[in-house]
């Protein structure tokens, strides 16, 4: 089997596996996007999952990312716009690169890198290089583990305030990742109740980032309204060119 068919086989399998969730849970098939991580993995995938219908793809490494997206808008094939996430833990030396690509960040955990992300959008516009504001997802700590990213839930009314007003931003939403050896309903509940909170004080922070391969079912029963897939698409190791 080429490189082709193994991924539109495996994009159907999970297609299929996202619409079960959903109607198990009592939610629309199709509530729920299917992001595709092609992180490690050439341009030339992303170019197979372009033609098999995705236009949201996900990041997570500089400057493996912006040398990725050069390539995937120089293919003249190319003929429609994307969107890039930027998914991964971001640190503030690596804002100026990213804000050139990503449409979407995932994983803002402070207010010093809300105004690093602010101010780069800024200088990224004046230059050209980007028009239109970047939207923001606060990636919530279901733990407090400061080693694996993520705000604590007692300061993250400030952080949201803090980027809803920022020049360049635009709150969409939460993301989280389960802790370690955690129940994922357990912390997928717990998200969701935060993300309440939240969308009572900023309505349109509808987005909620939840939910990898090995648990996408269970975040979905708990509001996720984006699912973060890559194994089940792509495979467990990148793809190395001879």
């Amino acid at each position: 089997m080429g490189r082709r068919e193994e991924i539109a086989s495996a994009l159907t399998r999970v297609r299929a596996r996202l619409d079960a969730a959903c109607r198990d849970a009592g939610r629309e098939p199709g509530a729920v996007a299917l992001l595709p991580v092609t992180k490690f993995f050439p341009a030339s995938d992303v170019r197979v999952l372009y033609d098999l219908g995705c236009r949201e793809f996900g990041e997570s490494r500089e400057p493996e990312a912006s040398q990725k997206v050069a390539d995937f808008t120089a293919d003249p094939g190319v003929t429609e716009s994307v969107h890039w996430h930027m998914i991964g833990r971001l640190q503030r030396n690596k804002v100026k690169s990213v804000v050139r690509w990503a449409d979407t960040i995932h994983s803002l955990d402070s207010e010093r890198l809300a105004d690093a992300v602010s101010a780069a959008v800024d200088a990224a516009t004046d230059a050209g290089e980007r028009s239109g504001p970047v939207e923001m997802l606060i990636q919530v700590s279901l733990d407090g583990d400061p080693s694996r990213g993520g705000v604590p839930v007692e300061d993250l009314e400030a952080l949201a305030d803090r980027v809803a007003c920022a020049p360049g931003l635009e709150l969409g939403g939460l993301m989280a990742v389960p802790p370690l050896g955690a129940d994922p309903d357990a912390a997928f509940a717990q998200l969701h109740a935060v993300h309440a909170d939240l969308v009572r004080v900023h309505p349109g922070a509808t987005t909620l980032s939840a939910g990898m391969t090995g648990d996408l079912e269970s975040a979905v029963r708990h509001g996720s309204t984006c699912v973060r897939v890559g194994t089940a698409l792509l495979g467990s190791r990148p793809i190395v060119s001879k």
